[in-house]
């Protein structure tokens, strides 16, 4: 039976489709094939269609109604490179989901509902540069999720519940230039955290709970050019723990924190403010929480009062113990002379006698 020439001109393009590896676009997306665009966002799916062209560089499936990336989601999108799935609703990124994507570069699982990381997530993600994982629900980073990400340069967990990392969770991210972990609840910048990041410029850990930095934390960074640490708990800080950063230039965010002012804080920010590679970006915001009689006040503003009524106190106290021991010598030297006068009276006597 013959094919008709409208049949067979339907045929050819499918037949085309198929031989290059592309399927056809799914009915709820736009695709451009130009540019090899397919744009399904806020269509309110439920799961990635499985239709999805295989010479796919970039899929926008923002703002749907995902609640779990599945293991098979994207088997056969080879050219994937972009892949963006913000505002879903994801409760759970199973295993192996991803481990297909081997050219991806961008991954973006912003604003879900992730409590937790499979231990595979990194695997054969290896290309990948950029990964926003903000605004979800995790609470703790293992050494092995992102295990895997040797070519990573911007990791985004800001606004999440975050207490507690592997001193390892960052060992194989060596190319890594901003890490921003603000928004969390992390209590202590630990020693080892970061050994491994060279490269870092910008470490962003505003809108903590961090209440200490412990000596070597910031030693490896050469790079760093701003380090937020902003709106946390710290009261006090050490100025060698600065000091062991040796960059060119670095910028310090510091304000919003309980600041107990006194002499020993004030001459940590001036020495720090006398180290050309340092800098305190928002002194001027610095505020004092205590004690009762300077809260409120800025730092700034009492220049070097602090240590003046500190040396005042000191030299006062030096003063009274002074007289007091001036006082006792003066007591003891005269007990003494009356001591040897009442010897020398009662020799006297015995002479006579």
């Amino acid at each position: 039976m013959p094919v008709s020439g409208c049949t067979l001109l339907c045929v050819i393009p499918l037949l085309l489709n198929t031989a290059s590896g592309f399927k056809l676009c799914p009915s709820d997306c736009i695709c451009y094939e130009s540019s090899a665009l397919v744009d399904c966002q806020a269509r309110g799916l439920l799961q990635v269609p499985p239709s999805v062209p295989h010479g796919t560089w970039m899929l926008d499936f923002n703002g749907n109604r995902l609640t779990e990336v599945r293991s098979r989601s994207f088997v056969g999108l080879w050219s994937l490179k972009i892949l963006l799935m913000s505002n879903n609703s994801i409760q759970t990124v199973q295993p192996q989901s991803l481990s297909s994507l081997r050219f991806l570069e961008r991954l973006d699982l912003s604003f879900n509902r992730l409590h937790w990381l499979p231990q595979d997530f990194s695997q054969s993600l290896s290309l990948l540069q950029q990964l926003q994982l903000d605004h979800n629900l995790l609470q703790h980073l293992d050494s092995y999720s992102l295990a895997d990400f040797e070519n990573l340069r911007k990791l985004d967990l800001s606004y999440n519940n975050i207490r507690v990392m592997d001193v390892r969770a960052f060992s194989s991210l060596s190319r890594l230039s901003l890490l921003n972990l603000e928004g969390n609840r992390l209590n202590v910048l630990k020693d080892g955290l970061l050994s491994r990041q060279q490269s870092l410029e910008r470490l962003l850990l505003g809108h903590n709970n961090i209440s200490g930095i412990e000596t070597e934390a910031l030693a490896p960074l050469r790079s760093l050019t701003l380090l937020g640490l902003q709106g946390n708990q710290l009261e006090r800080i050490r100025f060698k723990t600065f000091m062991k950063l040796q960059t060119t230039t670095t910028h310090l965010l510091l304000s919003s924190n309980p600041w107990i002012c006194d002499c020993e804080l004030q001459r940590v920010f001036s020495k720090i403010q006398h180290v050309r590679r340092l800098r305190v970006y928002d002194y001027q915001d610095i505020v004092c929480h205590a004690p009762p009689v300077q809260a409120g006040s800025s730092l700034s503003s009492l220049d070097s009062q602090l240590c003046v009524a500190e040396t005042a106190s000191v030299l006062a106290i030096t003063i009274t113990v002074m007289l007091a021991v001036i006082g006792a010598l003066v007591k003891a030297e005269h007990n003494r002379k009356h001591n040897q006068a009442v010897n020398d009276s009662e020799s006297e006597k015995e002479e006579k006698l």
